[in-house]
């Protein structure tokens, strides 16, 4: 399968064959980066905002799912679980649904606006994770500490970091280079796209960067 960054929480993830999904579409008037222009068969929304539920700039699309589920569609299994705004800690905050999807033995967790570090039991009711697409910038979603230690609780052989301040972004998110810095990394070369096979799944955790695809 192969994944694409389109910038903020966005990502396009597509198998020949298979349901090619869209997750959190943004208004770039609110979010910055370029309009977006895409096509999919899925759209799923972590939360209702505008950086992550612009669904109409994705066309094309016959299912959009917005909340808590398992959904089967074509050939791709998507357990949407809701993560934040249940909590009597804090009952003021705000919902957040991420996505597992699953093509042909591949899993991909989407973590959208993730706020809190989940417990033990949130993380063994994902199943395991080979991918991980995990906001680390801060802002509505986890800083760069509370990312590394999410983290280390999902095991994925991949991690994509999301949501962080870039230069075509206009929203005041902490930097990549913090987070890299909390998994003990220097600079990473970055990549347009990534394609990923249950062979081709590393042992230990990796961390991938990828340039911010224009749609």
């Amino acid at each position: 399968m192969e994944i694409i960054w389109y910038g903020h929480s966005c990502f396009r993830l597509s198998e020949r064959g298979m349901a090619s999904i869209v997750t959190d579409p943004y208004d770039h008037n609110v979010v910055g980066y370029e309009a977006l222009k895409l096509k999919a068969d899925i759209v799923t929304v972590s939360h209702d905002a505008p950086g992550h539920n612009f669904v109409s700039a994705v066309k094309g699309r016959t299912h959009t799912i917005t909340g808590p589920g398992e959904y089967e569609i074509g050939g791709v299994f998507i357990t949407a679980v809701q993560t934040n705004g249940h909590g009597k800690r804090d009952p003021d905050e705000p919902r957040n649904t991420l996505y597992v999807f699953d093509y042909d033995g591949v899993t991909v967790a989407h973590l959208g606006d993730l706020r809190r570090v989940p417990s033990q039991t949130e993380v063994e009711a994902l199943g395991e994770v080979n991918v991980a697409l995990v906001p680390v910038g801060g802002g509505g979603g986890l800083n760069a500490a509370k990312a590394a230690e999410v983290v280390s609780l999902l095991e994925p052989g991949i991690v994509i970091p999301m949501h962080y301040a870039t230069p075509a972004s206009q929203l005041k998110l902490g930097p990549l280079s913090k987070f890299l810095k909390e998994m003990g990394l220097g600079d990473v070369p970055t990549i347009d796209s990534l394609k990923v096979t249950r062979s081709s799944l590393p042992e230990e955790t990796r961390v991938v960067v990828l340039n911010y695809m224009r749609s």
